[in-house]
């Protein structure tokens, strides 16, 4: 491997502290399982659709012993995400882009460590970029990250 390419991979879990353009963040001290519970049920409370959920976390785990040092450099102690939808969002955007179908269904994905818990979740604003449908999807990105805030303290 070429000295700069190595110098480069080791920079890489630093950066990926850094806010994402396309990516709402919200950390708090609270316990993920309560932060994903909380979330959970404000979704459906809202009228949205939780789909399918993946307790990642525990899947990458049966990996540690393959992938060595490879393994969770992160020593992140949570990873679980959800898939949600609301029909009517979903009939909203299809109704000014079809193509705006590709947003639906959303997710958002929580992880912790050291004691903080993250979620994170996609800005539909930089999805959503030039297409007819960008207002709806604003508003549709407002009302996620309203229900999101609303039931996780921040740090």
């Amino acid at each position: 491997m070429k000295p700069w390419l190595a110098g480069l991979l080791l920079l890489v879990p630093a950066l990926t502290l850094a806010d994402p353009a396309g990516v709402h963040t919200l950390t708090t001290k609270e316990p993920a399982d309560q932060v994903y519970d909380h979330i959970h049920n404000a979704l459906e409370g809202a009228k949205f659709w939780v789909v399918f959920e993946a307790d990642m976390g525990s899947r990458i785990e049966k990996f540690a012993e393959d992938w060595g040092t490879d393994y969770n450099r992160n020593k992140l102690t949570t990873i679980k995400s959800m898939v949600f939808c609301s029909l009517w969002w979903t009939n909203q955007l299809t109704n000014l882009d079809p193509d705006l179908v590709g947003l639906c269904p959303l997710h958002l994905t929580v992880y912790a460590r050291d004691g903080r818990t993250t979620v994170l979740w996609p800005k539909l604003s930089a999805m959503a970029e030039g297409s007819p449908g960008r207002d709806i999807a604003l508003a549709l990105d407002q009302e996620v990250s309203e229900l999101v805030r609303g039931v996780v303290t921040p740090e």
